[in-house]
């Protein structure tokens, strides 16, 4: 066969030989209180705090699950960095659930923080149902987002053992965070200022800006941490992860810190900039390290 019919004959042939890309499908959406959420003003969608599970294959599962939070600045929730992180935890094996936190202005805290404890609650409390082991659940957030799930691992408790709701008396603490260019503090000329009026209003009293600087909320309980941040960010200045970082080292708590010297905020998984695009390689080796991926993927 001339060299012009082999490679013909390949062209015909390669579609046969590649494997397709299955991105898992979004479950159907969970109400997290079915009854109405504590503190709700209607029952309109934007009332109703929810979690899409996105599953991997059966046969890829390592039994660990991540909590997706998008940022918003919260006044609503970013595309980008809801369903394509939880497709690329997925690709690690990781079963994730993408959260639909209540958001100002009409929710001020402390509605973001009971969603998120909710959230964890819920997946625990669930674990056995979807294959998933209750002591590796995690929870991750870009921007406002990342302050919602620092709240998370700042602001835990283990259950309510009288409660009659069963969730309720599971521990809302997750095993690790992931903090992408998150909003941690609130205090002024470092906080992301919509960020903490949408959350706080527009004059909180100071010792509730103190209750939600994470930084300041860390304790030797505070989980081990994985924490993103680029020197230019003008919209959540990199001080927000230095001082996370800086009291998850005073706590002795386990970290790992990723600083990128340029890039502009929101880049979510970075597929656009060829070295932004690098963090999720890293976040999987430390979720590996941690026991949430397998050597095999």
């Amino acid at each position: 066969m001339s060299t012009l019919g082999t490679l013909l004959l390949a062209l015909v042939l390669l579609p046969a030989l590649v494997t397709p890309l299955v991105v898992p499908a979004p479950e159907t959406p969970i109400a997290l209180w079915p009854g109405g959420a504590p503190g709700a003003l209607g029952s309109e969608p934007v009332d109703v705090p929810t979690l899409i599970p996105y599953l991997p294959p059966k046969e890829k599962r390592s039994g660990a699950a991540v909590i997706v939070c998008p940022g918003g600045g919260y006044t609503h929730l970013a595309d980008h960095e809801g369903g394509p992180v939880a497709e690329w935890l997925n690709s690690l094996g990781v079963t994730a659930f993408v959260l639909k936190y209540r958001l100002g202005p009409s929710y001020h805290h402390p509605a973001p923080m009971l969603d998120a404890a909710r959230a964890i609650r819920l997946v625990r409390a669930r674990a056995v149902e979807w294959g998933l082991d209750p002591q590796r659940i995690g929870i991750l957030g870009f921007s406002a987002g990342g302050h919602v799930a620092s709240t998370a691992g700042t602001h835990f408790d283990t259950g309510k053992t009288d409660a009659s709701d069963p969730i309720e008396r599971v521990s809302s603490k997750p095993n690790l965070m992931i903090l992408i260019y998150p909003v941690i503090t609130m205090r002024d000329k470092l906080t992301h200022a919509g960020s903490r009026a949408n959350l706080l209003g527009a004059s909180p009293p100071p010792e509730l800006i103190g209750l939600l600087s994470n930084d300041e909320q860390v304790t030797k309980e505070t989980p081990p941490s994985f924490l993103v941040h680029t020197m230019t960010d003008t919209a959540v200045p990199v001080e927000n992860s230095l001082l996370f970082a800086l009291g998850l080292r005073k706590a002795g708590v386990p970290f790992e810190f990723h600083l990128y010297e340029r890039g502009s905020h929101g880049f979510g998984l970075g597929t656009k900039d060829p070295i932004l695009a690098t963090w999720p390689d890293r976040c999987a080796d430390w979720l590996r390290l941690h026991g949430f991926v397998s050597g095999k993927t």
